[in-house]
């Protein structure tokens, strides 16, 4: 069975100090939240960035700054900037990471009942926009799935050349408006993708470490943070997301799955080596 790669989602766009006294907003503190799941045993951070007062933004330079600081902090460390941006937000400001060339960057993969009047859009165009810019870059894009629905959108787009192979997806679950988190939708999910393609599942809240669990079990990798979680029990609030990242790693020794390295990580899912 493959090394365990696990992703640490640190920050997210929504989840507030508010919620959790540790969600970084700062640089200082994205590198400090990056830093803790590093050495608990994150092989990837998964980044969005805010500006000091907590807004989320898509703003290039500011990718930039957080992305150099903690790539300086976490030496080899894969950073995976997301392109969900915020609603409202045109495709190409979603897309700005993207000019930074790195390894990876979310590809969200069909439009989302956020809750209210929010809705997530990602037209099909959208998304053949998207995976036509990344691999004008060669980055390998993590296939943002939030139900069925959008694994057969990112499998007909495969065929028309706008993904290409192997196919990496982050199972999202739990999300208001998309697929639950019980362990048959877990399993209804993982039937559905190529037998060549990786996978990571993301559980929100409750649902974060059954779903881990059920990953370490299955073979697939796992994402844990801030954004999908701020507890690291019922009632007792994470301290960092590095107490996340330990709790997995504790529960993949318990179920025998040695952790991925970096460096294992981009084998793994075919990235370049870096020194």
């Amino acid at each position: 069975m493959e090394k365990l790669i696990i992703t640490a989602a640190i920050c997210g766009a929504e989840v507030l100090k508010e919620h959790n006294p540790a969600v970084p907003y700062t640089v200082e503190e994205c590198v400090r939240e990056a830093l803790t799941a590093y050495q608990a045993g994150a092989s990837m951070i998964h980044l969005h960035v805010r500006y000091d007062d907590g807004t989320p933004t898509q703003d290039k330079e500011r990718f930039r700054v957080v992305m150099e600081a903690i790539a300086k902090a976490c030496p080899g460390v894969i950073i995976q900037p997301s392109t969900g941006g915020a609603v409202g937000m045109t495709n190409d400001e979603r897309l700005q990471a993207t000019e930074l060339n790195p390894e990876m960057a979310t590809l969200d993969c069909g439009t989302l009942n956020f809750g209210g009047d929010e809705i997530f859009q990602n037209t099909e165009n959208t998304i053949k926009y998207f995976g036509q810019r990344m691999i004008e870059r060669g980055i390998k894009p993590e296939l943002e799935v939030f139900d069925k629905s959008m694994i057969e959108m990112a499998l007909r787009l495969h065929k028309k050349g706008y993904i290409l192979s192997p196919m990496h997806f982050d199972f999202v679950m739990g999300v208001n408006g998309g697929i639950g988190g019980s362990l048959r939708d877990f399993l209804f999910l993982r039937g559905s993708i190529p037998s060549d393609a990786t996978y990571t599942v993301a559980g929100l809240g409750r649902f974060e470490m059954p779903l881990a669990a059920a990953a370490i079990i299955d073979g697939g990798h796992v994402r844990v943070g801030f954004e999908d979680n701020v507890f690291l029990s019922k009632g007792v609030l994470a301290k960092s997301n590095g107490e996340l990242v330990a709790k997995v790693v504790r529960m993949a020794v318990e179920l025998g799955r040695e952790i991925a390295t970096p460096s294992e990580a981009r084998q793994i899912l075919g990235l370049p080596k870096r020194k």
